[in-house]
């Protein structure tokens, strides 16, 4: 599925009220614009669905198809809890546009969903890679959290030309265990662990996009080679041993980084096609026993805190439960009413999963998104 990480959703979880127009209720009016090389045309007849989200509940509330213009509007209900989002379905993908803001009574009318054709071959290129490394934890084991973003600079969504083919792929470095994929743009099912690769099963639509994963690495590799298959212009390796060393690739010792209380070394630059970076590590010695392990990672509050201090000024949310709440919608968006039209062990599973994710965010709600 098409749709950006739902960052917006921290307008809930923060408790920020919402604006007054969405309180009394209001209109919002948009257009669905298919890409077409460097402009963009109307998409009549295009299902586009209204969503609202809250803290409790999440789910569709309205739908139509745009007209000849490619145009919709939809009356919003006064829910002083809520925020909501539109999306359209094109070409058997979901688009989600950007959050619904009201700044006054005034309807919004600037709402763009931007779709687009598909096509196997549209070319995905690796725009940047950051890792975060932990020192060993109490389990003998480094682990490691990785963000790859893609780059589909074209006008078309880059799909698979069988189900059976992945879109997209990355090799993992040798040696490692215990991989978990996470919520990034897509969703952790559309990634699949096979032999030495992560695999993604996903549409990527033009823009850029972001794959998150995590794995660990036992105490008896010294030695970590991270293989590049093709050329990767923005690199980030942050460091938490301080004698750990990195050689190949462009990479030059930066500034140091303190990322929720750990003090991380960091190497940047960048890395040609045909390239390995290998990481050396000091000597296994003892673990740091009073350093908190990163159990896992079954959470990626390290990875966002890393990643907005790379690219973005710090933020105040609780990005668990947004990632949470964002993967329910877009389960919502694709399936919502329409048990008739799958197999009941689809939808089964689309309920389970659902349920899942809502206990795993009402869990993340009463710890803080921690």
């Amino acid at each position: 599925m098409a749709a950006s990480r739902p960052e917006w959703i921290a307008i809930l979880l923060l408790g920020l009220s919402v604006p007054a127009a969405a309180q009394q209720g209001g209109v919002v009016t948009g257009r669905v614009l298919r890409l077409a090389g460097s402009d963009s045309v109307a998409v009549a007849a295009a299902p586009v669905v209204l969503h609202r989200i809250t803290s409790a509940v999440q789910g569709p509330i309205d739908s139509l198809k745009s007209d000849a213009r490619g145009a919709f509007r939809f009356r919003l209900p006064s829910d002083t809890s809520a925020v909501f989002l539109v999306s359209a379905r094109f070409a058997g993908i979901e688009y989600f546009g950007p959050p619904l803001k009201f700044n006054s009574p005034v309807p919004d009318t600037g709402l763009d969903i931007v779709v687009s054709d598909t096509s196997s071959a549209a070319p995905v290129a690796i725009g940047s890679r950051h890792a975060v490394i932990s020192r060993l934890g109490q389990d003998g084991t480094r682990g490691v959290l990785e963000i790859v973003g893609l780059k589909n600079d074209g006008d078309r969504t880059r799909v698979s030309g069988d189900t059976t083919k992945a879109v997209w792929g990355i090799p993992l470095p040798a040696g490692v265990a215990t991989v978990r994929p996470g919520q990034g743009d897509f969703s952790p099912q559309a990634l699949v662990t096979r032999h030495d690769s992560i695999l993604l099963f996903a549409p990527v639509a033009p823009g850029e996009k972001q794959v998150v994963y995590s794995y660990s690495i036992p105490s008896s590799v010294r030695r970590l080679p991270i293989r590049f298959d093709e050329p990767v212009p923005e690199v980030n390796l942050l460091l938490e041993d301080e004698d750990a060393t990195v050689g190949g690739g462009a990479l030059a010792r930066a500034d140091t980084q303190v990322i929720e209380g750990r003090t991380f070394r960091r190497w940047s630059g960048s890395v040609p096609a045909a390239a390995t970076l290998t990481i050396v590590f000091p000597g296994a010695g003892s673990p740091e026993w009073l350093l908190p392990a990163l159990v896992g990672f079954t959470t990626i509050s390290l990875l966002i805190a890393a990643w907005r201090l790379l690219r973005r000024p710090a933020q105040v949310s609780r990005p668990a439960l947004v990632d949470l709440i964002g993967a329910i919608a877009a389960l919502d968006a694709r399936y919502a009413g329409r048990e008739g039209d799958v197999s009941p062990e689809e939808w089964h599973r689309y309920q389970s999963e659902r349920a899942r994710l809502k206990e795993q965010a009402e869990l993340a709600r009463g710890t803080g998104g921690s």
